[in-house]
Order: structure tokens, then C-alpha cells, then sequence
């Protein structure tokens, strides 16, 4: 939120047509997910990519219980690997 407002509408009003929310994925070191939204406070996690979907999705819905959700949420994997070099 910028200024108590969704910083999806700002977006709107400086003339950008966005309305999703981007989730930054992270695969843990024992197989499972989590999930944590660059621009709300909304974080989850799951064993499997399918349970992650869903589990995103319904965190999204309660957040915005008292009004309406942005459109599409994008889920972002990062994947971080070290490997030798030798």
C-alpha cells in the first residue's frame, strides 16, 4: 500500500493497466513453496506447485474480502543454485 491505498490502483491512475500481484516463489530445501507478495502482505506455502496455485489464490481472496482483487496473480519462481566451478 502506497498512502492507504492498493499500490494496483496507483498504478491505474498514472495511466498503467495493471492489476496483478506478483509473488516471489521460493522452492525450500525440502521440496515445498512459499509464496510472498511484492506489494501486499500476503504470504503462503505448500508441499506442490498445484497446492501453491490454490493456496495463493485463497489468500488473495481473504485479503481482499471487503473488496475486489486484482485480476491475474503472477507467481514468480526464484531459483538460486551454487554450483562448483571446477
Amino acid at each position: 500500500m502506497i498512502g492507504g491505498t492498493p499500490s494496483r490502483v496507483i498504478l491505474r491512475q498514472e495511466g498503467l493497466d495493471v492489476d496483478e500481484l506478483v509473488f516471489q516463489v521460493t522452492q525450500e530445501s525440502d521440496g515445498g513453496y512459499t509464496a510472498e507478495c511484492l506489494s501486499e502482505d500476503i504470504f503462503t506455502q505448500a508441499d506442490t506447485w498445484e497446492e501453491l496455485r490454490q493456496n495463493a489464490m485463497e489468500a488473495v481472496r481473504a485479503y481482499y474480502f471487503d473488496s475486489t482483487p486484482p485480476e491475474r496473480i503472477r507467481l514468480h519462481l526464484v531459483r538460486d543454485e551454487v554450483v562448483s566451478s571446477k
